[in-house]
């Protein structure tokens, strides 16, 4: 038998069989009649074949628990039947869909605006809009992604109780939530569920870490995995921002929000702060960034700040500076979950049919003048089937 990029063939097995048979006392009618029988065997057919690459490694999984929590199984129910009809629109019809906030000069958030209050453009062409809603139910699909590096050492605790307050706060019986650490290892603490008490134990679980004795997560079509060996004070964010997007947020549908807590310095990503964006608006998801740190762990100041704001501002978030004060911690947890509850909902069929997995750019005006805060575009890929 013989492998041949991944074919399996049997020539040489022929060959040889063909020669013993050459020296036999069997007609030609046999051998040929032989040979067919072989090449219609289970064998033959095999041959035919292409044996199937390898899966691709992803971010580790938490272990599944004993058994299922009462409050998760109905809001997964939930999420099967009996949904807006808007939550999966994109899946079969090519509709770009967008979850946006409209805001005064101020920062205030402007309730009760209408569809004909608005205008949407794609690469500078104006579009149809299909769909408006000026109170999104929709859905809500979270992640809370907590950077465990040490300058965070005297801020985690705080972290934990407020991101717990804040979930239980916003979570409703049909939304889902997951939870990711990283330092110099990504780790999938809790996987997506609506249990509010999984997700507070998972918080609980998080410790300043040094990679130690932790299982690598591994990014598809990058060789190796994330390294976790000697660095001093590693911080895997943007490796972390794309593992959420592309293995949890990109298979699922309606609205979609990480918020990260960290100082926003990356050090020893595989990846740039380009491919993590890339990753997020492929995912339809929004990132909200609360620079949160240790200021005496970098002697008074940090950077970090700039890339942050340009991930938050290109998916449609925003970045909020917290420092390491509780009371800004809870005010900026407070802020985002006012502008999830208040955001407007709309879709559109492009004019541009082509889906050819270029980024198109998207602006939103207010007819009133009022400051949009939606993602810059998409990826125009085939719509899920």
């Amino acid at each position: 038998m013989l492998i041949i990029g991944g074919t399996v063939h049997l020539t040489v097995r022929r060959d040889r069989l063909t020669k013993m048979l050459r020296g036999s006392p069997l007609s030609k009618v046999s051998v040929t009649f032989l040979l067919i029988l072989m090449l219609l065997s289970p064998v033959g057919v095999w041959s035919q074949q292409q044996i199937p690459p390898p899966p691709v490694p992803t971010m580790p999984q938490p272990p599944p628990p004993s058994q299922p929590s009462e409050d998760s199984a109905p809001a997964q129910q939930g999420r099967d039947k009996d949904q807006d009809p808007a939550a999966t629109f994109k899946v079969g019809v090519d509709v770009v869909q967008l979850f946006f906030n409209v805001k005064d000069k101020k920062g205030a958030l402007i309730p009760d605006q209408t569809k004909d209050n608005f205008q949407v453009f794609e690469d500078n062409k104006p579009q149809i809009i299909k769909y408006f809603s000026s109170n999104s139910n929709l859905p809500l699909t979270l992640g809370i992604l907590i950077d465990t590096s040490a300058s965070q050492t005297r801020v985690l605790d705080a972290e934990k109780e407020v991101g717990g307050a804040f979930l239980r706060n916003v979570l409703k019986e049909k939304d889902m939530a997951f939870v990711l650490s990283f330092d110099v290892d990504v780790r999938l603490l809790q996987d997506f569920t609506s249990s509010t008490h999984a997700l507070q134990s998972a918080l609980n679980e998080t410790r300043i870490g040094t990679g130690a004795g932790a299982v690598a997560a591994q990014i598809p079509g990058v060789q190796g995995p994330i390294p976790t060996s000697g660095m001093a004070r590693g911080t895997l964010l943007y490796d972390a921002v794309y593992l959420a997007a592309h293995d949890e947020l990109s298979q699922e549908v309606g609205r979609k929000a990480m918020i990260l807590l960290t100082d926003g310095e990356d050090q020893g990503s595989q990846l740039r702060l380009k491919e993590a964006i890339e990753a997020a608006q492929k995912a339809d998801s929004i990132c909200y960034v609360l620079l949160i740190a240790d200021r005496d762990f970098y002697g008074g100041s940090y950077s970090g700040a700039g890339e942050m704001a340009k991930m938050a501002k290109e998916t449609g978030g925003r970045m909020i500076e917290v420092g390491n004060r509780v009371e800004k911690l809870k005010d900026a947890f407070d802020q985002i979950a006012k502008e999830l509850r208040s955001q407007y909902s709309m879709g559109y069929t492009p004019t541009n049919s082509v889906q050819d997995g270029g980024f198109r750019k998207i602006e939103i005006r207010s007819t009133n003048g009022y400051k949009i805060q939606a993602r810059s575009g998409y990826y125009a890929h085939p719509a899920k089937n």
